[in-house]
């Protein structure tokens, strides 16, 4: 089975809207998921510059290409379990 790929954006609105309690899961993962994620960090995704885009309330994370908007540390341990749920 693949690791569950997760972005978080690190530019500068997201990170001060919460992204630096994400990077959280790179340390201190949840037990259950520890060894079925890899975590990469983003400078900026840009969702938030695109006024037109669906999403523009950072901070933003992408766990296998889905995009979560204001995400937060159980919003994306909530996504990798179901995507794990989803793969078994």
């Amino acid at each position: 089975m693949e690791k569950v790929k997760i972005k978080i954006c690190c530019g500068t609105s997201c990170f001060v809207m919460g992204a630096a309690q994400i990077q959280v899961l790179e340390f201190a993962p949840p037990a259950d998921i520890a060894d079925k994620i890899e975590i990469e960090e983003a400078r900026c995704m840009n969702y938030c510059k695109n006024t037109t885009a669906k999403y523009n309330r950072g901070p933003f994370v992408l766990v296998n290409d889905e995009l979560i908007e204001e995400a937060n540390f159980e919003k994306v341990v909530n996504k990798v379990r179901e995507i794990l749920n989803r793969e078994n």
